[in-house]
C-alpha cells in the first residue's frame, strides 16, 4: 500500500491517499482540501498516477477533516462518502459554523455509507482494519493496515501529544483508553501518520509522549 500525504486548508490539516499498487484503486482519508489550488493538487496527484478513487473515508468529521468532501464527490461521481454512525451528527453541525470560521464556501456532503470496528474497507487488494476511538470526537475512528504496518491515525494521538477532548463530544479518559486499547497494542514499529503534523511510531510514543507515561 502506498500513502501520500497532502497538508491543506488553514488548520494544516493532513489529507491521505492511499494506494492499492496492485490495481491503482485508491481511497482518500480526510479529505480537507478548500481552496482551488488545494483541490487541484489533489486531482492532479490522482490524474498522474491514473488511481481510481474507491472510496472517501473520514477518520473524524470536523471541520478541517471535511472541506474538500463535497469537491471529491463531485469531482468523482459515485464515490462512497463512509463515516461512523456516531459522527454524522458532527458532519451535519459543519455547515452551522463554517462561516464564522472563515469558510464561507463550504458545501456538505452527505454519508452514503457506514465505518464500523470489525468490518473492514477493501480497496483493490488492500484491507484496513477500522478500529473505533472516540475521545477526541464521538465517532472517531483509525485505519491500520497491518502488512505495511502503518496507522491513519485521524486526531488521536500526535508526536508528543494527543487529540484535544474540549470540543462537543469530547472526553479524556475516553481518549485515554482509546489510545491504550486500539493504539498502544500495536507494535512498537508500527507509523502512526496523524491528522496534524509528523509521522511518528508506536514505540517513540509509548516512550516518550508526555501524556501517556
Amino acid at each position: 500500500m502506498l500513502l501520500k500525504t497532502f497538508t491543506f486548508n488553514g488548520f494544516s490539516e493532513n489529507t491521505y491517499v492511499l494506494t492499492d499498487e496492485a490495481t491503482r484503486a485508491c481511497v482518500i482519508v480526510d479529505p480537507g482540501c478548500y481552496t482551488v489550488a488545494e483541490q487541484a493538487e489533489l486531482k492532479q496527484y490522482i490524474d498522474d498516477n491514473h488511481l481510481a478513487v474507491a472510496a472517501v473515508l473520514l477518520t473524524h468529521a470536523h471541520i478541517d477533516h471535511v472541506l474538500g468532501c463535497a469537491y471529491v464527490l463531485r469531482t468523482w461521481p459515485g464515490t462512497p462518502l463512509l463515516v461512523h454512525d456516531l459522527d454524522r451528527p458532527t458532519l451535519a453541525a459543519v455547515a452551522s459554523y463554517a462561516g464564522p470560521y472563515g469558510f464561507g464556501a463550504y458545501q456538505a456532503a452527505t454519508p452514503t455509507g457506514t465505518l464500523a470496528a470489525g468490518t473492514p474497507v477493501r480497496f483493490g487488494e488492500t484491507e484496513l482494519e477500522v478500529r473505533f476511538t472516540p475521545g477526541h470526537a464521538p465517532g472517531h475512528v483509525v485505519f491500520y493496515h497491518a502488512p505495511s504496518g502503518q496507522v491513519v491515525g485521524g486526531d488521536v494521538l500526535f508526536q508528543r501529544s494527543i487529540g484535544r477532548t474540549d470540543l462537543p463530544g469530547g472526553d479524556l479518559k475516553t481518549l485515554l483508553r482509546s489510545i491504550d486499547t486500539e493504539l498502544l497494542t500495536l507494535p512498537d514499529a508500527t507509523v502512526v501518520h496523524p491528522g496534524h503534523g509528523p509521522s511518528t511510531t508506536i514505540g517513540a510514543e509509548r516512550q516518550g509522549n508526555p501524556y501517556l507515561v
